[in-house]
């Protein structure tokens, strides 16, 4: 990505859940911490996400998305970055397809939300498969975990631990979709990694602290488009990500209650400094 001067307008398409610690109520700090101005564009409110807390309070409005990006164009508003991230339908993928063809100069990150642990959400049928696939063609950087990369090529995701070579073979398979991949979530024994394919080819990892979280992915992925805006490498900015997601878990107390996410707060002032 090429650096822009600061700040970096970042549309942000993802759902804002209440409670939860995930999607826009991480990246709004983080990219703003990061120097950027995030501009958001919920796709969905919930109470608060939906990994443990049970059903959610929730607001749709399928219209609005459509009418915020006519709005911003009248405007003359001008994005440097456009990141989106969980979509409940496959109209508003078609919404995100919109914004990248209005803007396209922007650089066009898409987290491709579908599953995790093996296995697709249950409210996305068979179909946002193929509509994710369709947005990820029209961006420059794709952030799946190793399910959503496993169901965006077609295959029956499983948990499994993967092998270094493995890990870089799957990210590289991506690459009929997106020019650039970052694979997150990669078991590795007591790793996790990530696995970069397109320009940069990586495969990093870091200690597992057998503890699971909501929100981090979304954590990682805010990180690496505010760095990528800074100018940065996809392999540092991944690799900086990764140091600040552990970091973040590393300083969540074991009395907390895993739902809420990683106690990533008191360390945002990390990322105004460089690595990030």
């Amino acid at each position: 990505m090429v650096h822009v001067q600061q700040p970096a307008k970042i549309l942000c398409v993802h759902d804002l859940s209440g409670a939860g610690r995930c999607s826009l109520a991480v990246i709004l700090p983080v990219l703003a911490a990061m120097g950027h101005q995030p501009i958001p564009l919920p796709t969905a409110v919930l109470s608060t996400h939906t990994g443990g807390l049970g059903a959610p309070a929730r607001m749709d409005d399928a219209g609005y998305g459509t009418a915020a990006l006519r709005h911003y164009q009248e405007l003359g508003l001008g994005f440097d970055c456009i990141y989106s991230g969980y979509l409940a339908s496959e109209a508003q993928a078609e919404m995100v397809g919109q914004a990248f063809a209005m803007w396209p100069q922007a650089y066009k990150i898409v987290d491709p939300v579908m599953g995790d642990a093996g296995r697709r959400y249950a409210a996305l049928g068979p179909e946002m498969e193929d509509a994710m696939r369709a947005l990820c063609r029209q961006a420059d950087l794709i952030l799946p975990n190793a399910t959503e990369a496993q169901l965006l090529l077609g295959r029956a995701p499983a948990e499994q631990d993967w092998a270094p070579e493995q890990a870089q073979h799957l990210a590289e398979d991506l690459l009929t979709l997106a020019p650039a991949v970052v694979v997150t979530g990669l078991r590795m024994g007591k790793f996790i990694a990530c696995a970069g394919a397109g320009p940069e080819c990586f495969v990093q990892k870091k200690l597992h602290l057998d503890r699971s979280f909501p929100g981090t992915g979304d954590l990682f992925g805010a990180i690496v488009a505010g760095s990528l805006a800074r100018g940065n490498a996809l392999s540092a900015a991944a690799d900086a990500a990764a140091e600040f997601v552990c970091a973040s878990i590393q300083a969540t107390g074991p009395e907390a209650d895993t739902r809420l996410g990683v106690w990533f707060e008191p360390l945002l002032w990390k990322l105004c400094q460089r690595p990030y």
